[in-house]
């Protein structure tokens, strides 16, 4: 099974499974990344750009230079098609596209559907909502929090 790892995720992974403290989680994570069978997008990178150093985030991508993938066209179109119904353009973050700011929610469900792959992130699926979660169960693409990852995958450390 392949993986698609949100932003959010990725930071619950760099701020709670050190590497010095946590090397069994790491040897199977990289594992995974240099696999493939963990990913993530070229925007998720962006939106981490924000909140940990260059060094932190390089090491994710450290056995897999594709970990931040960019997208493809297939992976675009599918994006065009999310935002084709007019309710998931609520998902748009008019604060983040009007100030320039990076947007991973579109790329990882499109990276996600063309893999078929299941979205790992920490969003919620509010009722009648338009986060990631939604968005995926609307297309019956797979999505799940990191508990499930490692759940899924029988992670025990």
């Amino acid at each position: 099974m392949i993986y698609v790892f949100d932003t959010n995720s990725l930071s619950n992974v760099l701020n709670h499974y050190y590497r010095d403290r946590f090397p069994s989680f790491w040897e199977k994570f990289d594992e995974m990344v240099d696999n493939k069978k963990l990913i993530s997008v070229r925007e998720a990178r962006f939106e981490l750009k924000g909140k940990f150093d260059d060094t932190a985030i390089d090491r994710l991508k450290e056995h897999n230079d594709d970990f931040f993938d960019e997208p493809s066209v297939e992976e675009l179109a599918f994006i065009t098609e999310i935002y084709s119904i007019s309710h998931f353009r609520q998902n748009l973050d008019r604060k983040k596209l009007l100030q320039g700011g990076y947007f991973a929610d579109p790329f990882i469900i499109a990276k996600d559907r063309i893999k078929g792959a299941i979205v790992v992130t920490e969003e919620d699926r509010p009722e009648n909502g338009v986060r990631i979660p939604n968005i995926c169960d609307h297309f019956r693409i797979g999505c799940g929090k990191l508990e499930g990852f490692l759940v899924r995958e029988n992670w025990k450390f």
